[in-house]
């Protein structure tokens, strides 16, 4: 339910797609301008494929990730922007470690915080 497929996607053979996925264009124009989904792929919940690109056989799209570029075949992307977190079944270090991301709500948070003081005093 709520799946967007552009006019221009091609799908191939065993792909499955989960509720509220696009796979969208980036453009107006009026040649291919959505993305090309290999055989035996998997798009999780909300996932956005979005361009003229090429989803690679074999390949995992991680629930909202956000694809903008090519997928190699046999890999897994999760993200936003989309990266390759896994391919061929080797694990790739890409430095998502989310234990010690930045979360930019509570900077600004922080930086509201140390200007109310800085402007009582």
């Amino acid at each position: 339910m709520g799946v967007v497929i552009g006019e221009t996607t091609i799908i191939m053979d065993n792909v499955t797609l989960y509720q509220g996925v696009t796979l969208g264009g980036t453009g107006k124009q009026k040649t291919k301008r959505h993305p090309t989904i290999g055989n035996n792929v998997v798009v999780g919940a909300g996932a956005k494929v979005l361009g003229n690109i090429i989803i690679g056989d074999n390949s995992y799209i991680g629930a909202n990730a956000v694809v903008i570029s090519d997928v190699p075949v046999n890999s897994t992307i999760v993200g936003v922007p989309g990266r390759v977190t896994k391919q061929d079944g080797k694990k790739i270090d890409t430095s998502l470690d989310h234990k010690h991301t930045l979360d930019p709500v509570m900077q600004q948070i922080e930086e509201l915080k140390s200007r109310i003081e800085k402007l009582e005093r």
